[in-house]
């Protein structure tokens, strides 16, 4: 019987036994997205909680007995412990959330952003891939995820005095992380061999519960396994092809493997990107040996019950792995298929460049009757893109590429203090109709006064972040004071302030705004209407053009004619992005059109009254009705005519806005426009909106056909 233990994974000291539920509440990631359970863990030591970045074990190992157990005889903290537990025992049992249950559902992704204390992502696709576990979670659905332990895998981001971004790994301390490991029947490390690898290769299995949703990480670095094969998993998306693929390899099949070894059975696999796309191999052998069918019976089957996510808006932008690397590790597997090598390779073969080599998205396209782009404008981009790989229909027309637009998990990246506001108008089940439009009219009836102190307060608490940063690496590094300066010592809570904080990559153009320095000074330096911008982001380590753009933004942050208004905040992070998108006034996206597949931090912006300013590409042109935010260019993009536009807009529309007070100090039609934000976003943005299009698209018809061919 494969079970886990945490008692053998984390180093939690022995608590008490009054307060011996917190053990069990700091080991699933239910209490990161609940208010009260992340209070609970700061109410007993807020010192602690704060140096060990809230994360409840590292906390609770440097805690003394002492403190443990005179917090116990705490009469409000006990009552609040008692309740909070009391929640969580009561979420965790409830079964009967979701009425029309689809049939189960393996979710596999090479990254999942759920917590800084796990970082086991990269960006974007990972906070997307942990906001759908979340609220499958929250929804009851029948879901499971598999994905990579990454030990070595996070990159620490360091700002030179040049401005060039330097990186360090960071190395996952397990035992003060909240993930446990998987024992066999003789409480041994659970370790499969991963199937079909010549020489052998091993992965031991971890686990971590999201809520409801436990999801099962995969790690190849222990001893069984050589030196190289060590390495597999130890980093998110490497550049070495010939470890890229055996990193794949090792996610999609040696994943599937898990899940036959321990015993879940389930019915529809969902691959986020082509990353994992090798388990569809791995299920057409599993219905051919288990249900006897015949290799088209079992093809058929795959496509039927597989539901297929592509985020690229490019061709280039996937992994394609030349065929003599594909020959070497598979050419005994198509054999075992039932496959010679030319068939097994033209699953993968992209009919516009057929000599590539196997093209992951390609071949996840066609082993999937089920795709979704991830907004309804890449939606067509992706059609068109991948037109000559997708299949002509029984009417004569092509096949199109479906759409399921992202969404965001609201009690994840909603301020504290909007929940409270939520929580006082609606009551504690406010969750359960997150997704009705109807829900966010409260916004309307807060007073402009109330929303405008809770945006300042959160500005307030961003500055004061940024700040006491500034003064740790000060005081450990002694750093230049023109590089304090460009990491946003001098920045002013009281005025106008964009934040741009995404990956540094070239279509991004994260210095778009910087095009007209000279017209750009004016802007900031207004005497009357100041404006300040804070950028955040990492460039991928093998990008030298996102590093240049990077650097260019950090030395014009250091360039004294800005005075301090210009900020390169270090090491952008899930922890980071929080502080930002609830203290920033506009949130900054100008991609070149159409490569934005669709982007979910403007949404998490939106739901806390940070106006979106955005150029019309992903999610945006779904959500924009004139009043809401801002949208600018053309779609075609030109940086130069988009730059002017975006100035045009600063000068005449937006700084005046926000700067036309009333005797009270509030900008009351700023404050009308965050309410129109706040209550036209987050219900149609949301994860539970998502997941629903999920489950009526995809996973309710697959269930419903799989029960009717077994009746």
């Amino acid at each position: 019987m494969i079970k886990s233990d945490p008692s053998v994974n984390i180093a939690i000291p022995k608590l008490p036994k009054e307060i011996e539920g917190l053990k069990e509440i700091s080991l699933n990631l239910w209490w990161t997205w609940n208010p009260r359970g992340k209070n609970l863990f700061k109410r007993l030591n807020s010192y602690l909680w704060k140096e060990s970045a809230h994360n409840p074990i590292a906390m609770l190992q440097s805690m003394s007995q002492e403190e443990l157990d005179k917090a116990c005889e705490d009469e409000h903290f006990m009552r609040e412990y008692h309740y909070v537990y009391d929640m969580f025992e009561m979420y965790i049992n409830d079964t009967n959330i979701y009425a029309q249950e689809p049939l189960p559902i393996a979710y596999f992704c090479a990254e999942y952003g759920l917590h800084h204390s796990v970082p086991i992502y990269s960006g974007g696709l990972g906070f997307l891939a942990g906001d759908i576990l979340k609220e499958s979670s929250d929804m009851g659905l029948p879901m499971v995820g598999i994905g990579f332990m990454y030990p070595q895998g996070y990159v620490r981001q360091f700002i030179g005095t040049d401005g060039w971004q330097n990186g360090a790994e960071e190395t996952l301390e397990k035992d003060v992380a909240p993930i446990e490991r998987v024992l066999d029947e003789n409480n041994e490390h659970f370790t499969i061999q991963v199937p079909f690898i010549e020489p052998a290769v091993y992965a031991t299995v971890w686990k971590i519960n999201v809520g409801r949703v436990t999801l099962y990480l995969l790690d190849t670095d222990i001893e069984q396994n050589d030196p190289w094969d060590r390495q597999i998993s130890s980093r998110l998306y490497t550049t070495d092809m010939n470890q890229r693929l055996r990193q794949q390899i090792v996610l999609g099949i040696g994943g599937y493997r898990v899940l036959e070894e321990l015993g879940i059975e389930y019915s529809i696999l969902h691959l986020n990107e082509g990353h994992p796309a090798f388990a569809l191999f791995e299920r057409i052998r599993t219905f051919m040996e288990k249900e006897n069918l015949e290799l088209d019976e079992a093809i058929e089957k795959v496509k039927q019950t597989s539901v297929f996510t592509t985020h690229t808006p490019l061709q280039a932008a996937t992994d394609v792995y030349a065929f003599d690397m594909m020959s070497a590790s598979f050419h005994d597997y198509w054999n075992r298929l039932g496959m010679d090598k030319e068939q097994f390779m033209s699953y993968g073969l992209n009919p516009d460049n057929p000599s590539a080599g196997f093209n992951m998205t390609v071949f996840g396209l066609n082993m999937c009757n089920n795709r979704n782009a991830v907004s309804k404008k890449h939606a067509a981009v992706a059609t068109d893109i991948w037109q000559h790989v997708l299949p002509t229909l029984t009417n004569g027309k092509k096949a199109e590429i479906d759409y399921v637009t992202n969404g965001v998990h609201i009690p994840t990246w909603l301020s504290d203090e909007l929940a409270e506001d939520l929580i006082t108008s609606m009551g504690e089940q406010w969750t359960l109709i997150q997704d009705d439009t109807a829900l966010w009219g409260f916004v309307k009836d807060i007073k402009n006064k109330k929303i405008w102190k809770i945006s300042q307060n959160s500005k307030v608490t961003m500055v004061n972040f940024i700040r006491e940063r500034v003064r740790i690496k000060y005081a450990h590094d002694g750093i230049d004071p023109m590089v304090a300066m460009a990491e946003g010592v001098l920045l002013d809570p009281d005025i106008l302030t964009i934040g741009f904080a995404r990956r540094m990559a070239e279509y991004k153009r994260p210095d778009l705004i910087l095009r007209d320095l000279d017209r750009l000074q004016k802007i900031i330096n207004n005497r009357d209407k100041p404006v300040q911008i804070i950028f955040a982001g990492k460039a991928h380590p093998a990008d030298m053009n996102g590093k240049k753009i990077l650097q260019h933004i950090f030395k014009t942050a250091q360039d004294p004619r800005f005075r301090g208004r210009i900020a390169f905040v270090e090491d952008y992070g899930e922890n980071v992005a929080k502080y930002l998108l609830h203290g920033v006034d506009v949130w900054l996206n100008n991609p070149q059109i159409p490569m934005e597949a669709c982007g979910t931090s403007g949404m998490k912006a939106s739901l806390n009254g940070t106006l979106h300013l955005s150029v019309l590409d992903g999610w945006w042109p779904e959500a924009y009705n004139g009043k809401n935010g801002w949208a600018f260019g053309s779609e075609v993009s030109d940086d130069d005519a988009d730059a002017n536009e975006l100035y045009d807009l600063l000068e005449n529309e937006i700084v005046p806005l926000y700067y036309d007070i009333d005797n009270n100090g509030i900008p009351n039609s700023w404050v009308e426009k965050m309410k129109e934000a706040m209550s036209t976003i987050p219900a149609s943005f949301s994860a539970r909106r998502m997941m629903q299009d999920y489950l009526d698209k995809f996973y309710i018809p697959i269930s419903k056909e799989l029960q009717e061919q077994q009746r």
